[in-house]
C-alpha cells in the first residue's frame, strides 16, 4: 500500500511534555536540492527528559541529551545553551525504522529560566 504515511500523526505536545530543550547551534536553512534560503535551522539537546515511556523487556527508555533540528521559515537568532520552546510544530517521524523526526516551527522562543539557571 501506498500514502499510509499520510495517515499517521506524531503528537507533539505529548511528545514534548516533560522535556526541556537547550540550544546547540544556529545557522542557516538552505535547501538541499535548490540550495534555497529557507530559513533558520536551531539544533537543540534534550537537556531534561521526565517523560514516562512505557518499558518493554524492563529496558529503560529516554530520550535525554538526544539532539535534533527544528527548521524555522525565518531568520532568527538563538543563543548557544538557550532554553527554547518551538511554536507552531508540525512534527513528522521517518526513516525505515521509524526512529528519525522532522520538526518545523513558526517560531523558536527563548524561555527564561525560572529555577536557578537549570
Amino acid at each position: 500500500m501506498k500514502g499510509l504515511n499520510l495517515y499517521v500523526s506524531f503528537r507533539w505536545p505529548e511528545f514534548i511534555k516533560g522535556k526541556t530543550l537547550k540550544a546547540v547551534s544556529c545557522g542557516p536553512w538552505v535547501d538541499f536540492e535548490t540550495k534555497a534560503h529557507m530559513g533558520t535551522k536551531v539544533e537543540v539537546v534534550i537537556a531534561e527528559d521526565d517523560t514516562i515511556y512505557p518499558t518493554k523487556e524492563g529496558k529503560v527508555i529516554s530520550n535525554l541529551y538526544e539532539r535534533m533540528q527544528i527548521k524555522v521559515p525565518k531568520d532568527i537568532t538563538v543563543p548557544v545553551g538557550g532554553i527554547v520552546e518551538p511554536v507552531g510544530v508540525v512534527a513528522t517521524v521517518y526513516a525505515d525504522y521509524r526512529n528519525k523526526l522532522s520538526v518545523k516551527a513558526d517560531d523558536v522562543r527563548l524561555v527564561t529560566p525560572t529555577n536557578g539557571g537549570k
